[in-house]
């Protein structure tokens, strides 16, 4: 995404484009991709960018709360951040750790549960957690 992009979107949530979201922001929207706030850290680390822990967790929670990207909690301790904001649907390897999306027409539903009374659906998500076979020795 260019520059220009990125501030065109900034603009749209609200967000001021400080260097620091911007540098967070180019590795989040470089693709379609799901990364930890550590994945994004160990990035940042690689292209020598000096933005600390602290400011990458505070960019998500507002890229977030703004609605640039979508948070997947896959269990209670570990955190996505999807550059694909639509609701969809999940895969998620307990195994190596990996969130990948499963195309909507993959998913389907016969029947969803009455809601409570006095709320509204606002999306069905689903998340698929598997693991790798084990493989059997012969």
């Amino acid at each position: 995404m260019t520059r220009s992009e990125l501030n065109f979107l900034f603009d749209k949530h609200g967000i001021l484009p400080t260097p620091q979201r911007v540098k967070i922001a180019s590795i989040l929207f470089e693709r379609p991709q799901h990364l930890s706030a550590d994945h994004i850290i160990e990035q940042l680390k690689v292209s020598g960018s000096g933005v600390s822990k602290a400011t990458v967790y505070n960019t998500l929670n507002l890229f977030s709360e703004r609605g640039l990207v979508k948070e997947v909690m896959v269990d209670p301790v570990r955190k996505f951040y999807d550059s694909t904001t639509h609701p969809h649907h999940h895969f998620y390897n307990v195994d190596s750790g990996e969130l990948s999306d499963i195309p909507d027409e993959q998913v389907s539903f016969q029947n969803l549960p009455e809601l409570p009374e006095g709320t509204e659906r606002e999306s069905v998500e689903v998340l698929i957690k598997v693991r790798d076979r084990v493989k059997r020795a012969s």
